[in-house]
């Protein structure tokens, strides 16, 4: 599943813990799920969310809120993808470039890549390739 998430009135996401950790029925020995998201929880929070107590009724929030983010609890691993400083940015486009057997000068390759980052998007690896992309485009 890439790009997994689900809106705070959708409630599909229960049913997917359920066949990740099992229930009355047990998962097939042949299957494997892989989840990507780009969102740190995987159903939308708000700040509401955050008070645990609703004072019209007496309810607690904060068990909503567990229940919402158990569902990340579910996959094993966690991977995040910080932004890389100036220095690792220039590492990648530099490997980058390599690998893609772009001839340029280290001093002229780091100056490029830098205008790139500041016109689209900021530093990051995705930004890198993108620049590496249009490098061998302009090569054609």
């Amino acid at each position: 599943m890439d790009d997994l998430s689900f809106e705070e009135f959708e409630v599909e996401y229960k049913f997917l813990k359920a066949v990740i950790e099992g229930g009355v029925e047990t998962r097939p020995d042949n299957i494997l799920i892989y989840a990507t998201s780009n969102r740190r929880h995987l159903i939308k929070e708000n700040w509401n969310d955050r008070d645990d107590m609703e004072h019209d009724n007496g309810m607690h929030r904060s068990d909503t809120m567990e229940e919402k983010l158990s569902l990340v609890n579910r996959f094993g691993v966690t991977i995040c993808y910080s932004k890389p400083s100036q220095k690792e940015y220039f590492h990648i486009v530099e490997e980058l470039a390599q690998k893609a057997g772009v001839v340029m000068e280290q001093q002229q390759l780091r100056a490029e890549a830098n205008k790139w980052e500041l016109s689209h998007g900021g530093i990051s690896g995705r930004t890198a390739q993108q620049f590496i992309n249009y490098l061998l485009g302009q090569q054609e």
